[in-house]
């Protein structure tokens, strides 16, 4: 078990180093003892696992999968030998996530950077796309997805109930009017941050459904810049909750028709299934499920 344990810790400094003379001085090995742990492990598994040239080397499909699962296993490791000499486990190792760009940078990009100083050990790959991405393909830890969760073989932990909400600037609403109701929004400039021209759909008290046309004469295919026209006081947008809620606090933004809005979909956390949730992807989880409860508490304040 020592042997196989040193061929996929070996393994695993070599992609991470892309030498294996690199790997072996930083392993304090010789070469040949890096060359035949590599090859007692490709024969072990029946595959290639590293393709090798004069110049270069990298993993192969079958590699990369096993390296996601290698860093792993070596970082529970870590975190058991951890909590045995400290009595308590400190979250240790790369944590790769991926957001949605608005979404990431608005929210997630904060804690990360908070846990990271928080936490020494602790690093982060944050990737910050609107496409949905294949954690396994592309080795990631977790991802933070909005909207409906379709059935997947994936773990998913939900972090909030999210719903998008009408607001606008004070100045825009001092200019044209704060409507009473859905009925009263002839001659209001909407925002768009999609590309396309459906409704959009509200609901309201004891069940009531409208769809409000929302013509605009500002769409952009960036939420952040949409965004920063409403708090100019270019129109009302449609925006999440816990994108505005500190925009209305300081008094940037204004929430039109507190009683309406879309219908609430989560906001939560997908992970690789068949394994425990290592403590580096849980602390993230946990701050943003934390956070995320204070943004959505008060939805109809």
């Amino acid at each position: 078990m020592l042997d196989d344990l040193n061929e996929l810790k070996t393994f695993a400094r070599v992609l991470a180093l892309d030498s294996l003379s690199a790997a072996a001085r930083d392993m304090g090995v010789g070469l040949a003892v890096v060359s035949k742990r590599l090859a007692t492990l490709e024969r072990r598994a029946g595959l290639r696992l590293i393709n090798r040239t004069t110049r270069s080397l990298s993993a192969t499909e079958e590699g990369w999968k096993l390296l996601a699962h290698i860093e792993r296993v070596l970082e529970d490791l870590a975190a058991a030998e951890s909590q045995l000499s400290n009595g308590r486990a400190d979250p240790q190792g790369v944590v790769r996530v991926a957001a949605p760009i608005s979404f990431g940078r608005r929210h997630v990009a904060p804690i990360v950077a908070a846990l990271a100083r928080r936490f020494p050990k602790l690093l982060f790959d944050l990737r910050l796309e609107d496409r949905l991405v294949d954690l396994i393909d592309e080795r990631l830890d977790v991802a933070i997805r909005i909207g409906a969760v379709a059935p997947s073989s994936f773990m998913v932990r939900e972090l909030a109930q999210n719903r998008r909400v009408l607001v606008a600037s004070p100045a825009y609403l001092d200019r044209f009017g704060r409507p009473e109701s859905p009925e009263a929004f002839g001659g209001h400039a909407f925002l768009r941050y999609d590309e396309r021209d459906t409704p959009w759909r509200l609901d309201g008290p004891g069940g009531m459904v409208v769809s409000i046309s929302a013509e605009c004469r500002l769409r952009a295919n960036s939420g952040d810049v949409v965004h920063d026209w409403a708090i100019e006081g270019e129109g009302i947008m449609l925006k999440s909750w816990v994108d505005v809620a500190p925009d209305i606090q300081l008094g940037r933004l204004e929430h039109v028709l507190p009683a309406w809005g879309s219908e609430p979909v989560p906001v939560y956390a997908l992970f690789p299934s068949g394994r425990m949730l290592a403590p580096k992807v849980r602390v993230l989880v946990d701050e943003l499920a934390r956070r995320l409860a204070l943004k959505t508490t008060d939805i109809d304040a």
